[in-house]
This record gives C-alpha cells, structure tokens and sequence, in this order.
C-alpha cells in the first residue's frame, strides 16, 4: 500500500527553530523532549503545510521567531501521483505567501487536499465535551480537505453572515434598510444549505468508521452514533432543495427576533454535532473514559474517510496524547499508526513500549529548537535509559 509521505522538512525562523533541514526516512518518527523545547512546534509547522494555518493561534506573527521579520516554512511531499512541494513564507509587515510546486501566489482554497494531515492533541479531547464551535471546526476542517470546493463555500457563508448581521443592527435605525435583508437571506439560504447537505454527508459516513472504531475499542459493549443537529429539521434524506425551503420557512419565523438581537440566529455557523453512546448523549451525560474513547474514536475514522475519499492515508500527528491515554487506547491507537506516516511528540517514553513496535522507526531528542537523530538501537537503548 502507498503512503502519502513527509519526506522533508525545513524551517527557517519558525516559532524557536532557527534553522532545521530534516530528512525523515521511516513512517513512524518520535520526538521527545522536554515542555517548551519544540516538539510542539515541530507538529504545527506540519499542519501548516497542510491547512495553511495554525491550529494554535490565528495570528501569524506568532509563528515568527522572536526578533526575526519573517520565517519559511517549506515540505516535501510524495503522493502516489508524484512529488509536491510546498512553502509558507511569513512576513511581520505583509500577508503569508503560499507556494505550490514553486508557484507563489495561491490561495489557501488552492493548497487544501495536497497534503491531508489529521491531528490528535490534547485540546482534541475536548473534542466531545467543549462547545459546539470544537465540533464545527472538526467537521470542516475533514471535509475542506476531501472537498477543496467547500472552504471556499465556508469563507464565503462566513462573509454573508457577518454582512447580514450588520445590516440587522442597522435596521432598527433605518426601517427602510429591511428590504435589503431579502437579498442576504437568499445568500444565506443557498450557501447554508450547501454546508448542511456537505455535512449531512460526511457525517453519514463518519458515523460508519466511527461506530466500528468505538465498538473495537470498547469490545462491543458500547455503541456510537453522530447525529447533526441543526435549528431546523434536517436528515441525510434531504435533497438540497428541502434544505433550502426548510431553511426560508423557519428563517423567516425569527426575523424579529433576529433583528432584535442583531445577529444571524439561524445556519450551519450555529449547528452541532451530536454524539450518543448507547442512546446516552456522552457531550453531557459521558464519563470521562468514553468522552476520550469518543474523541479517539472520530480522529481514527477521519483517517479512514480520507483513505475512501481520495486514496491515500493523511499524516497523522499526534501531539502529546499518549499521557492522556489509558494503555489499552495507546495499544489501540499504536495498532492503527502501523497504517500511515506518523509523526508522535512525547515528553517521556514509558508507555510507549518501544519493543512492541513492529514497524521501523527513528527517535529525536528535542531540545531547545534543535532535533537530534537517534539512529542506532544503542544511542535508542541508552537515551531511553538515561532520559527521565
């Protein structure tokens, strides 16, 4: 089976890398180091060139190291159609710049689906128990990349709903502007229901891998089932059409309201999903144990989807979520890391139980923002031993 691939890695100036040029030559690579020492960072730069944007911050600047105008982050990536290459150049006093294949100038729209990247971290496993807002980002963030059509349709939702609200606060000042709201409930009708229908989808088959992942896991004692949950009643039997008369009737019911509170009331920026375990919902009701074998649940079957979708396993990281994990969901997850390029961050390796892995490996030792290769099994054995 083909492996998508990380095969290089350069940083210049990337959070507390100076400088780093690695080559990585095995699908499962470890990085343990200290808090504050890099490791992190390490995994952020990959997801950038994935995304086109952090997972921890929405500002730029904050990738750029301390003192320095400007930092590059560039990767090397094999696919089983050939070589991609991508680069991020950062810059305090303008927008980043995108380059694929070495053609600068592109949009973020235009790099998602190239490197597919799925990531497990701690924040992760507030994936059941956080707000809505976690769960929308999780849904959107796995279609963006099988569905490069559908950021697109997110910025542009985006953009009629923050214009529409405004218009909303403006009304009681002006009675005349609310023939203008017509206009924007129709931008808004068509562009919602095309996230809706997009997410419907998804998560018909989500729910699919992920009931199977969650019952392996639990040795079928539990059962999960994801639900969308909208403000207006909607199901995957839905044709787009529905969706939109359903959206314009109910829609129109909280105009009112709406221009009351001066804000858009109604839409996929307002949705959920829902998460059930044996009919429970575990967002309230679940223990902490099946909230974390919920959220692992999801992250392995959003490898599987991409697999489906375009043929190819994503990269997987996982940052640091071994020390959030009992033993039986690490030997879970180590089971299911033989399958794609791994890139796994850890501040200690007890737990990992190293011997039990049957697929070949390299260990770095990070520390303040430089990466040591440990190749050898004695550099291995030893830096296991000697490191607390």
């Amino acid at each position: 089976m083909f492996l998508l691939r990380l095969q290089r890695l350069i940083l210049q100036n990337f959070r507390n890398y100076t400088f780093l040029n690695e080559v990585f030559n095995t699908d499962l690579n470890i990085f343990v180091g200290k808090n504050a020492q890099g490791k992190t960072n390490l995994v952020e730069a990959i997801y950038l060139l994935g995304l086109g944007k952090s997972y921890r911050t929405n500002r730029d600047s904050e990738l750029i190291k301390w003192g320095c105008d400007r930092a590059l982050v560039n990767g090397m990536v094999i696919r089983n159609f050939g070589p991609i290459s991508v680069e991020i150049r950062l810059d305090n006093s303008k927008k980043k710049e995108i380059l694929l294949n070495e053609i600068p100038n592109k949009k973020i729209q235009e790099l998602l689906g190239h490197i597919n990247v799925v990531i497990f971290s701690p924040e992760d496993l507030e994936l059941v128990k956080g707000s809505p807002a976690k769960r929308r980002d999780f849904l959107d963030r796995e279609i963006s990349q099988i569905n490069t059509g559908y950021g697109h349709f997110i910025n542009m939702y985006s953009r009629v709903v923050y214009q529409r609200n405004n218009l909303l606060r403006e009304i009681p000042k002006n009675k005349k502007l609310i023939d203008s709201l017509n206009v924007w409930d129709l931008q808004l009708i068509d562009l919602g229901a095309r996230l809706v229908k997009k997410r419907l989808e998804i998560i018909k088959k989500l729910g699919i891998l992920s009931r199977l992942m969650h019952r392996k896991i639990t040795n079928g004692q539990e059962t999960l089932e994801l639900k969308y949950i909208s403000r207006f009643p909607v199901n995957e039997t839905y044709s787009m059409e529905d969706i939109k008369e359903v959206y314009s009737r109910e829609l129109s019911k909280l105009r009112e309201k709406e221009i009351y509170r001066g804000i858009t009331l109604l839409g996929p920026h307002r949705d959920d999903l829902g998460l059930f375990v044996n009919n429970t919902d575990i967002r309230v009701y679940g223990s902490q144990g099946q909230q974390r074998t919920t959220a692992l649940a999801l992250k392995l079957a959003e490898l599987e989807l991409m697999k489906s979708e375009v043929g190819e396993y994503p990269i997987l990281l996982l940052d640091d979520v071994f020390s959030e994990l009992d033993s039986t969901r690490r030997k879970f997850l180590m089971d299911v890391v033989k399958r794609v390029q791994t890139f796994v961050t850890l501040t200690s390796l007890e737990g990992l139980n190293i011997s039990g892995i049957k697929q070949e490996y390299c260990i770095y030792r990070i520390e303040e923002g430089s990466i040591i290769r440990c190749d050898s099994y004695g550099r291995v054995k030893k830096y296991i031993e000697g490191y607390p």
